[in-house]
């Protein structure tokens, strides 16, 4: 559990939106749904490293706003045709406060 941080509060995401945060291995986009679910994926589009944190949220997927590619939030999967992943990290929400695991998912494609 050491690679966990606190990065905020529930209400610092807006519904449908997102907030970026800086570490040392680059940025990391926090998502929330309209349902306050949070997720969390390297800020970095798998087709041309567009940033993700600037696309369009809809549902539990997130559209780049370069090429727009639509990657799963919950899986960092690019959505078919498109072959692709973000790599996802673990978050977790706890009394309002957002937790973020430090360690990025590798990807499966």
């Amino acid at each position: 559990m050491n690679n966990w941080i606190q990065v905020g509060h529930l209400n610092d995401i807006p519904r449908q939106g997102s907030r970026v945060v800086k570490t040392s291995d680059g940025e990391i986009a926090l998502f929330r749904s309209l349902d306050d679910q949070v997720f969390a994926l390297n800020n970095r589009c798998p087709h041309k490293g567009g940033p993700l944190s600037q696309g369009i949220v809809h549902g539990k997927r997130v559209t780049c706003p370069l090429h727009s590619w639509v990657v799963d939030l919950e899986t960092g999967s690019a959505v078919a045709p498109d072959v692709g992943c973000a790599h996802r990290h673990e978050v977790r929400v706890a009394h309002e406060a957002v937790f973020l695991d430090l360690n990025p998912e590798r990807c499966k494609v």
